[in-house]
């Protein structure tokens, strides 16, 4: 495997780059520069700047409106992006549903739904978990009655990431009842201001409203809002998992974060001692950037198997454990780092706009919400132990 980039790839870094340095909206960098959380409308014009420069559908085929970017393009665009500190692209619509609907979906279902998911006039939500069904998602029971020309939608999902912003939501729902309990599951678009969906906010560690429960309470849905054929939603969610699974482990990110760790090392925060005479603090560092470093051999190994047209395999699965691990073991390293400053931590001071508001420097990764927040990532898309479990399988047959 050659990791060199050509001439060609070496000018495309540089129009990014530069991109990032002096395209982004002013909305979005006076967030960045300020600590401050990206809200709605920021990440909103976030995303549509993409879309005007051509680069919302990064994943998408170029006959959808996608870049057609090659493995390697994207590699470098994630890599750009991570170095600039810019905001994550929300997956729902781009990188979850969109795909789905591009390959399941029928013409129409395209022309209706994938221009406004490119463009990020359509905020989307995940209906996949349940408050009996996570991990074991076979046995979800949201389920969708059919009735005439619509589906009649009752039941309850949970952890749904940024569903009060939603305008829709794709589902898993049960639409049979008999056979195995995968093949009577069914892939359903559902506008969220349909009448019966009330949605509730849960509040994390870090004290912000990212998740939600959804209810459905007899909501009609037409049947034109199902993806592909009725019971074969398990297929298609499979799908959608392994593409988010490999995007979960985060490598761009977690080199950046890796970076600013060594900076801080060099600058810690005043009245804490500093760590890079600590040999037990450095030897974890010096750990977590060999693991990162396979990690990202792994994903350059991916990317290269995607290119020749295969569909992320395992592969996905070990991305995702180490991943969530090499995040989780950051997290760690920053706290310790930011001694004193770590605690109290004060949900208001990372969401208010008042410029006379300073937030500590050292906060610049806001160390203390990625490590309430990141608790979670070792669960969200398939716990790491069902991954151990997928790979047993497929890589080891047991």
């Amino acid at each position: 495997m050659n990791t060199d980039f050509t001439e060609q790839e070496l000018a495309f870094q540089k129009e990014v780059r530069a991109f990032f340095e002096n395209e982004l909206p002013d909305s979005v960098t006076r967030r960045l520069k300020a600590g401050l959380r990206m809200d709605k409308a920021s990440q909103v014009d976030y995303q549509q700047a993409l879309y005007e420069k051509g680069w919302a559908g990064i994943n998408w085929p170029v006959e959808h409106g996608g870049t057609g970017w090659s493995a390697t393009q994207r590699y470098i665009f994630f890599n750009e992006a991570a170095r600039a500190k810019a905001p994550r692209i929300i997956p729902f619509g781009l990188n979850m549903v969109g795909p789905v609907i591009y390959s399941f979906g029928n013409d129409e279902q395209k022309k209706r739904f994938l221009p406004d998911i490119l463009s990020s006039k359509v905020w989307w939500c995940q209906g996949y978990s349940e408050p009996n069904a996570g991990s074991d998602l076979a046995s979800l029971k949201t389920k969708a009655v059919r009735d005439g020309d619509n589906y009649i939608v009752n039941g309850v999902k949970t952890w749904t990431t940024l569903g009060h912003y939603a305008d829709w939501i794709f589902c898993l729902v049960r639409t049979s009842d008999t056979g195995k309990k995968q093949e009577g599951i069914s892939f359903l678009l559902i506008d969220m201001n349909s009448p019966g969906v009330t949605v509730k906010p849960i509040i994390t560690l870090d004290g912000r409203r990212e998740v939600n429960e959804v209810f459905f309470e007899d909501v009609k849905v037409p049947v034109e809002n199902l993806v592909g054929e009725e019971g074969k939603g398990w297929t298609y969610g499979k799908v959608l998992l392994t593409h988010e699974r490999s995007n979960i482990a985060g490598v761009a990110t977690s080199k950046q974060r890796l970076a600013d760790i060594k900076g801080m090392l060099n600058n810690p925060p005043a009245g804490v001692p500093p760590l890079k005479d600590n040999s037990v603090f450095m030897q974890r560092v010096m750990q977590t950037e060999v693991e990162l470093t396979a990690l990202e051999y792994t994903e350059l190994r991916v990317l290269s198997s995607v290119s020749t047209g295969k569909a992320p395999g395992p592969e996905s699965s070990i991305l995702k454990i180490k991943g969530t691990e090499v995040q989780q073991a950051l997290d760690e390293l920053f706290l310790e780092l930011a001694g004193i400053y770590g605690l109290p931590f004060v949900p208001e001071q990372y969401d208010d706009e008042d410029p006379s508001l300073k937030l500590e420097p050292f906060f610049a990764p806001n160390a203390a919400p990625h490590y309430y927040n990141n608790r979670k990532v070792t669960i969200y898309g398939g716990t790491n132990e069902i991954q151990k479990n997928i790979i047993a399988k497929q890589v080891l047959g047991v």
